[in-house]
């Protein structure tokens, strides 16, 4: 009994250990990144392992078509220029949905809690990966302005096989750079990414192109962050 107590007090500093190593990573990684181009997450390493071949190119703030931005934040954060990350009103909707469906359809994550699970988790749900998500969250907001937040997440977001970040996504289907891209371009790059991979072979989905006409309704009011 002695020896098993002793096995589990040891097992568990040793978890400790690795969680707090863990985020002392994280919070190091978010510190170089605040000035650095972003060119690996936790997604594109994963795809890499897996035998796939990532393109990618970073491009600041203001080599993003305003378009894009707008169109970011009217579908995926409506109220990301206000809030700490998380929306708290956008997760009790969440959750409402999700009880009078039945199913998990809505998740309310707000961009920086995706980010965070982009960069650093893996789209696998559990209670530890959203803990782990939350804590990630708090430090990205901690650590970074409003602006790197959303450079970073148009920078690392997929949007096709192997096709991550909206300069790599604007060339890719527009032959043109991030900064060129027009409203029409922008929302229907922004609308793909719930299902980047099926919506790369099928851009007249029905489902996709409602979505495109949906945000760009929305675009005129989404707030956009001032860069420093």
């Amino acid at each position: 009994m002695t020896s098993f107590a002793s096995f589990f007090k040891r097992l568990l500093g040793a978890i400790i250990l690795i969680i707090v190593a863990f985020h002392i990573l994280v919070a190091a990684l978010l510190l170089v990144w605040k000035s650095q181009p972003i060119n690996n997450s936790m997604f594109m390493l994963t795809h890499r392992l897996t035998g796939g071949e990532v393109t990618q190119e970073w491009v600041e703030y203001d080599q993003i078509a305003k378009s894009a931005k707008q169109a970011a934040i009217a579908s995926e954060d409506s109220t990301f220029s206000q809030h700490n990350g998380f929306d708290i009103k956008g997760i009790k909707e969440a959750q409402k949905k999700n009880e009078a469906s039945g199913k998990t359809t809505a998740g309310g994550s707000t961009i920086t809690q995706q980010l965070a699970k982009n960069l650093f988790l893996t789209s696998h749900r559990s209670y530890v990966r959203k803990a782990e998500e939350a804590i990630i969250t708090v430090m990205i907001e901690m650590i970074w302005d409003k602006p790197r937040i959303l450079t970073a997440y148009l920078n690392v977001a997929e949007f096709g096989n192997g096709i991550y970040g909206i300069e790599a996504a604007a060339r890719h289907y527009y032959g043109k750079t991030a900064a060129d891209l027009n409203r029409d371009e922008s929302a229907l790059l922004i609308s793909m990414l719930t299902n980047p991979k099926y919506y790369q072979d099928n851009q007249g989905n029905k489902r996709l192109r409602n979505k495109q006409r949906i945000i760009k309704k929305r675009m005129n009011n989404a707030m956009l962050p001032q860069a420093a």
